[in-house]
């Protein structure tokens, strides 16, 4: 069977056949508007994705239902006060997030993995660092975008809760103090667990891993810490109540706002830490915020080169 071969003209020679089409393309000659607005414009896709917006109606389902699920409750208790008439919130502004830890952690759990996992299972990191944007402004950017996310899902409900409040005719001052403290305990909840969550994240390109290690680490140190503190109450130690709090992000975060925010302890028998432990408190706070993104910072300034 005869095989046609392609023609090339007479006097060409072979291998000479590439040819250059100017096809209309034009340099870029507009304003640059640099590194502040990358990361800027870094921040908000991450806030936005963390809720789902700019994406599928099937990545919106799980974290629009988990913020109604923080909603709805605290709905339920502004409907039955103001049908009882009664004088004061079922619950406090700064125990809310606390009965909640779970959802916050659920919601931890789903949006840090999306939020860093996929940049780098498909390796789309050393790309951005091609723009005017440096590790620190990516770590600077997603960090924020998670605790901006947290913070919203967290003071939502305590915002339905205050407008509740004065809709009930509760006290104008209290009520105005005790949202004040709750916004405070939430901000640093938001610190803490966003920084906790994108480093799990952040070791494993599998989004399936990281959902599975941040819920372990959230679940098994409240467990472990309650189940110890329990013990201790039982044995009559309840001076080691307070320092088991250190070692779970959601009895820390307890810690802080019963010792400075007037807060009642979710611990057993209420013991919370005094104003000396509370200091303690704050510092571990802070120290693990200032380390999770200092991890975040080495982590991707490897997976950048």
């Amino acid at each position: 069977m005869a095989v046609e071969q392609p023609t090339r003209a007479p006097g060409t020679p072979p291998g000479d056949q590439t040819r250059i089409h100017n096809i209309g393309y034009r340099n870029y000659d507009g304003p640059r508007l640099g590194r502040s607005y990358a990361t800027r414009s870094l921040y908000s896709q991450s806030l936005r994705g963390s809720y789902g917006l700019g994406r599928s109606v099937k990545s919106k389902v799980l974290p629009m239902l988990l913020f109604v699920v923080m909603c709805v409750p605290a709905a339920i208790m502004v409907a039955v006060a103001v049908a009882t008439k009664a004088k004061d919130l079922p619950v406090d502004y700064t125990r809310y997030a606390i009965l909640m830890q779970a959802v916050i952690s659920l919601y931890v759990a789903s949006q840090a993995p999306q939020s860093v996992s996929r940049d780098l299972r498909f390796k789309t990191v050393p790309l951005y660092f091609s723009r005017p944007i440096e590790t620190a402004d990516y770590v600077r950017a997603k960090y924020a975008a998670l605790a901006s996310a947290l913070f919203v899902l967290t003071a939502a409900p305590l915002l339905v809760l205050y407008v509740g409040a004065l809709l009930a005719k509760l006290d104008f001052a209290d009520q105005t103090e005790g949202f004040a403290q709750g916004l405070v305990s939430v901000a640093l909840l938001s610190l803490l667990f966003a920084g906790i969550g994108l480093v799990i994240a952040s070791v494993t390109p599998r989004r399936g891993f990281g959902i599975a290690a941040v819920i372990a680490v959230m679940t098994i140190s409240y467990g472990a810490v309650s189940t110890l503190q329990a013990i201790a109450e039982n044995q009559d130690n309840a001076g080691a109540i307070p320092w088991i709090g250190l070692f779970s992000p959601v009895t820390l975060i307890d810690g802080v706002q019963s010792a400075f925010l007037g807060a009642t302890s979710a611990s057993p028998g209420a013991a919370g830490p005094s104003d000396a432990q509370g200091v303690v408190y704050v510092l571990v706070v802070l120290g693990l915020i200032a380390a999770a993104y200092g991890l975040l910072l080495r982590r991707y300034r490897k997976v950048g080169l």
